[in-house]
Parts: C-alpha cells; sequence; structure tokens
C-alpha cells in the first residue's frame, strides 16, 4: 500500500542492540518510520495502547542507533506512524495513527 503511494523501502525489520525498527521508508527526501501493531480486537481502543512507555524508548533508542550509521538521515523530516493491523478472525482496513517522535 505505501509503495503504491510512492513510498520506498530502506529497511524491514532492521535491528541493532538496542531494538527494532519495522518499517523505514522514504519519499521526496522524507522519512516514514512504520510500527506496525497486530490487533486481533478493538478492546484497546484500536490503538490507545499500542505504544507503551517502554517500547517508545526502545524505538527512540534504535532510531538514534540508525541515524548514527545513517548520519545524512537525521537531516531529512521524519514521520512517525504506527499501522494497527486487524488479525483474523476480524477483517478491515489498516489504521493509521500518527506519533510525535
Amino acid at each position: 500500500m505505501l509503495r503504491s503511494r510512492g513510498w520506498q523501502l530502506r529497511a524491514r525489520n532492521w535491528h541493532c542492540r538496542w531494538g527494532e525498527l519495522d518499517l523505514v521508508l522514504e519519499k521526496q527526501q522524507r522519512l516514514l518510520l512504520v510500527e506496525v501493531k497486530g490487533r486481533r480486537s478493538g478492546l484497546d481502543g484500536w490503538g490507545a495502547g499500542a505504544l507503551q512507555r517502554g517500547q517508545r524508548r526502545r524505538l527512540d533508542r534504535a532510531w538514534r542507533c540508525w541515524l548514527a550509521l545513517h548520519p545524512a538521515d537525521a537531516l531529512r523530516p521524519l514521520d512517525f506512524v504506527v499501522a494497527l493491523v486487524p488479525l483474523p478472525p476480524r477483517r478491515g482496513a489498516v489504521r493509521w495513527i500518527r506519533v510525535g517522535f
């Protein structure tokens, strides 16, 4: 879906000792960091509890590790979103939540 909107994949499931980045994409000198979360039900408000404090801390550390290896990316605008993906038996569209980083 993101490729059809012009985004190019830079990394998928990128790891460092501090954490993991699910997707890193780029489009016209912009970066998009996507955290993918599977959801079986809407019990948590479909995203209200998607990112706990510890996980945000790990994402921040992993992103800093990424920037240490790709310093030019520090100059690019960054958007961070959480993609809430319905898991079977639930069906529906992916829900996107923009997160401040």
